[in-house]
């Protein structure tokens, strides 16, 4: 590892340390001096988060919690309440869990969503557990081939100082992780109103719209990630969630969904 990388390294441990103890001057940067950029989904967050007095999330696919997470700083700025999921174990108990020990009101379950409760396998990269690899585990296999056959695992290993196995199959491991249904999560932990549902699956995420039952649900906000859907596939989910009454707007690799935006939101659906 470069003396870069080791910076960055020692740079992510701090700011987990002080976002996992609540740190005043973690909270106060993002709720006096944090920016977003303008006309993203960070700005149209930002500004939803400060409006709301209080706003429920379910989270698919939390990983750590905190690195590449869209939400995380308005969940600890603005004590956002709500249940976040993660299935990897390794991720679970090293990272998430111990972020959120001490924020009241969030809840970490060390699970997927998926049609019935019980077990399935994902697919991860078995040479790291670094959050470049982490971040690739999904369900569907095909989405971790590509990622080794496309170079970027070999070149993210060569950051880490990981040596790559001869034969390319042998970057992918199977894991069983426990598995919940949306009707046993809701009922589990109580849940009646869903003011947002973030989810980030590697190529899953239409799937977890679908079975989230989003006629009866009605999450008012749902962000998903497109990057790993065919066109035909982001074409689908979106023609889904607009006949269930959801404006929808791409945002690069992720995609934002609202039902009835206030005025003062109407902007970033434009």
């Amino acid at each position: 590892m470069n003396l870069r990388s080791r910076i960055k390294s020692l740079y992510k441990r701090l700011i987990f340390r002080l976002s996992a103890g609540n740190n005043p001057l973690f909270i106060c940067y993002y709720r006096y001096l944090y920016r977003p950029p303008a006309g993203t989904i960070e700005e149209f967050t930002d500004i939803f988060s400060r409006n709301r007095k209080n706003v429920f999330v379910v989270q698919i696919g939390a990983n750590d919690g905190i690195n590449n997470d869209p939400i995380h700083k308005f969940i600890k700025r603005d004590h956002w309440s709500g249940v976040l999921l993660e299935p990897q174990k390794y991720v679970f108990e090293k990272f998430l869990q111990p972020l959120y020990r001490k924020t009241k009101g969030i809840i970490t379950l060390n699970a997927a969503l998926d049609r019935a409760d019980g077990f399935k396998p994902v697919y991860k990269i078995s040479l790291s557990n670094s959050r470049w690899a982490t971040g690739l585990t999904s369900f569907n296999r095909e989405v971790v081939e590509r990622a080794v056959k496309s170079g970027y695992v070999a070149r993210q290993a060569m950051k880490d100082g990981c040596k790559m196995p001869e034969n390319p199959k042998d970057c992918i491991a199977e894991e069983k992780v426990e598995c919940i249904s949306s009707e046993s999560l809701i009922i589990k932990y109580g849940i009646h109103k869903i003011d947002w549902l973030q989810i980030d699956t590697e190529g899953y995420d239409f799937e977890i719209i679908k079975m989230f039952r989003i006629d009866r649900y009605r999450p008012e906000v749902i962000i998903y990630e497109n990057l790993h859907l065919s066109d035909e596939q982001k074409k689908e989910c979106r023609k889904f969630l607009e006949s269930h009454s959801y404006l929808t707007k791409d945002y690069g690799a992720n995609t934002l969904a609202m039902l009835n935006p206030p005025d003062y939101l109407q902007r970033f659906f434009v």
